[in-house]
């Protein structure tokens, strides 16, 4: 994915709709970060992905962070439907603003379904519009949240363990044959290098869900 120019701005309503083919693989990625800014009259910007995935396929979606920028007011809503077998890599990282600037407005949330149930709801919520959301239970000081959903078939009958990673991240399995790593960080580097150590620490002979 290619952004022409700085972006999503407000006022913005950008879609995008994924389709994975039986036994096909794809893996999304983008040149560069998404940098949510304010529009000219207040509006918020929205971005909805929406994805299916075939039996037997594979979707990594490995895009790079998203910034939100200091006055945006932006919310992403993302669905991802998968049939039996298939394999699913979703990472997801945002940086609280810009160096030295507070964020704006955000709102995230996730609908992830298998085998048509459930497997993960999730929701996001930071900026002037949300309380509490820079305090010791949500983000605290940190700069960058993320996290990292995996789904592989060969953890259908025995799943990774839970484990935390350096006081800021953990590895947690759902209910199903999948893990999500969340991981708190100062710096975008840092968020990176938490995402990528849960997952090497919750890898199966599958080598090839991620990466």
């Amino acid at each position: 994915m290619v952004g022409g120019a700085a972006g999503p701005i407000g006022g913005d309503d950008l879609r995008l709709d994924i389709e994975v083919g039986p036994g096909a693989s794809l893996t999304m990625r983008s040149a560069a970060a998404a940098v949510a800014l304010p529009g000219p009259r207040g509006e918020a910007s929205t971005l909805v992905v929406r994805a299916r995935v075939g039996e037997g396929g594979t979707l990594r979606w490995l895009p790079e962070q998203s910034v939100a920028a200091r006055g945006c007011r932006h919310e992403v809503r993302t669905e991802v439907t998968l049939a039996p077998g298939s394999r699913l890599a979703w990472r997801e990282e945002l940086l609280l603003g810009r160096h030295g600037e507070e964020p704006g407005c955000w709102r995230a949330r996730s609908l992830i379904d298998l085998h048509g149930r459930p497997l993960w709801r999730h929701e996001l919520r930071l900026g002037d519009d949300t309380p509490g959301w820079d305090g010791p239970a949500v983000l605290g000081r940190s700069r960058a949240v993320g996290s990292l959903l995996v789904v592989d078939p060969a953890w259908a009958g025995e799943g990774p363990e839970p484990m935390v990673l350096s006081g800021t991240a953990a590895v947690l399995p759902l209910g199903g044959p999948a893990v999500v790593v969340s991981a708190l960080a100062d710096d975008a580097p840092a968020l990176r290098e938490c995402l990528e150590e849960g997952w090497r620490g919750a890898r199966t002979a599958d080598e090839a869900a991620y990466g």
